[in-house]
């Protein structure tokens, strides 16, 4: 949670200031949370984002299983 927070100061808080009014953080931290956790591409799950590498997942351990019968 730590390094999650570093980053928001870093990329959205201390470049963008002198902030006006709080409905404009309030926006602009909507708006950083939707890119962080829906669009932004992670280099640990193979630059894919995060929303469609849990889809993927889901959809892999959903997946009827195959068994042989040999």
């Amino acid at each position: 949670m730590e390094s999650t927070i570093g980053l928001y100061k870093t990329e959205l808080i201390k470049p963008q200031r002198p902030w006006k009014t709080l409905p404009q953080v309030e926006l602009a931290t909507a708006e950083w949370i939707d890119w962080h956790s829906i669009r932004r591409l992670h280099g640990e799950i193979g630059h894919a984002p995060p929303v469609e590498y849990e889809a993927n997942y889901y959809t892999e351990i959903t997946k009827p299983q195959v068994t042989s019968t040999v």
